[in-house]
């Protein structure tokens, strides 16, 4: 695990201070890319390249495996003033993300030839519309496994994400009444809601005993409808946000929604119609595969303790990379989750510093247990 390359850990807070000092709301991150940009080049990378959407690509090290390590550089919006207070570092994205992102770029330098290939991408609009990791799978990257850099503290690893799927609802009565005479007319906003409970009753029925992280969930997010304090409503639109565990996937989830749709609308005699707004699969990587392994041993050798594997309730740009690749894909990096987006975003400086060298360890162990999986295949 030695190095030509010196990785200091004043050089590295250093790094993270600048990082945290470009404000990059999401599709504001050309400053960052072009600042990582120069610091790859620093530190030795290839093939450095923003590509057409704004992602920073650029590779280490030479044969396999081949694994990429991405993270995002888009934070949510809103400034906090950057400051090394007491053994933290604040600053918006010190958490989410820009830590875990640093952390695995500045492990990655590391890298020399024969030990391995670091594709290091650092995505756009994570927090948006996941433009980034979308345009960054389509480019048929060549890689044996990938960790997406997010808060998930340094004694946890993220083998699982819920899928997703929200759909707009939008319920017509056909005529309207006036607030004084409301047995005239159906009313679209309690019409909406009769569709809600039922979706709701239909998708979270029968889950007693299960744990959070495989729980199915259909939440009502954003609700419209009426045109007048004292008109009957003729028109309800209605978003849900519903959550797929892994045992589950988003074509059996949509074939319940569709028909319970159906349903409702021919008993309560109005029209119904619904579209999907994003549908994104569930996601878990196989627990046994050198990468759970590698990063497993690498926590261990620096924290001396065994790491939890966790099943997050809500899903990530990982689902999108594990999906469309079809390889073992985590999530890991320093960080509180809870501190993402909160007007005191910060993380411990101590935590930071001990991910980048989970991340080097993980990647020695990474080569030897990779080599071992081709031998006995």
């Amino acid at each position: 695990m030695d190095s030509s390359i010196t990785i200091t850990p004043r050089f590295s807070v250093k790094m993270l201070e600048k990082a945290l000092r470009l404000y990059t709301p999401s599709l504001s991150e050309k400053p960052f890319a072009e600042f990582l940009a120069d610091k790859c080049d620093d530190l030795g990378f290839e093939n450095i390249h923003i590509d057409e959407v704004g992602n920073l690509i650029a590779t280490k090290g030479s044969g396999s495996p081949k694994i990429l390590l991405c993270g995002h550089m888009d934070t949510v919006p809103g400034k906090i003033k950057v400051k090394n207070d007491n053994g933290f570092l604040y600053g918006r994205g010190a958490s989410d993300a820009k830590a875990p992102l640093m952390s695995m770029l500045l492990a990655a330098a590391t890298m020399q030839n024969h030990t391995g290939t670091v594709v290091f991408a650092a995505v756009v609009d994570e927090e948006g519309n996941a433009t980034g990791i979308k345009s960054l799978v389509k480019q048929k990257l060549d890689i044996d496994y990938a960790i997406f850099g997010e808060p998930s503290g340094i004694r946890n690893i993220t083998i699982a994400y819920k899928g997703r799927i929200a759909i707009n609802l939008k319920i017509n009565v056909g005529n309207s009444a006036h607030a004084s005479a409301p047995w005239l007319a159906k009313n679209a906003i309690d019409e909406a809601y009769v569709f809600i409970s039922a979706l709701k009753n239909e998708l979270e029925g029968n889950q007693a005993n299960k744990p959070k992280g495989m729980l199915l969930t259909a939440t009502l997010t954003e609700i419209r409808g009426g045109t007048s304090h004292n008109v009957t409503a003729v028109e309800c639109d209605a978003v849900m946000d519903v959550r797929i565990p892994v045992d589950m996937n988003c074509k059996s989830v949509g074939e319940k929604i569709a028909t319970t749709v159906q349903e409702v609308s021919k008993k309560q005699g109005v029209s119904a119609f619904y579209s999907v707004l994003d549908e994104t699969e569930p996601f878990e990587a196989p627990h046994d595969s050198p990468l759970v392994r590698a990063l497993t041993l690498g926590i261990i050798d620096v924290e001396k303790s065994r790491p939890q594997l966790i099943r997050k309730t809500g899903t990530g740009d990982m689902n999108i990379i594990g999906n469309a690749l079809n390889i073992p894909v985590v999530t890991y990096g320093p960080g509180d989750p809870h501190a993402s987006h909160t007007i005191d975003e910060r993380v411990s400086i101590d935590e930071f510093l001990r991910s980048i060298e989970v991340f080097k360890h993980m990647l020695y162990h990474l080569k030897r247990l990779h080599g071992k999986l081709k031998q006995s295949a």
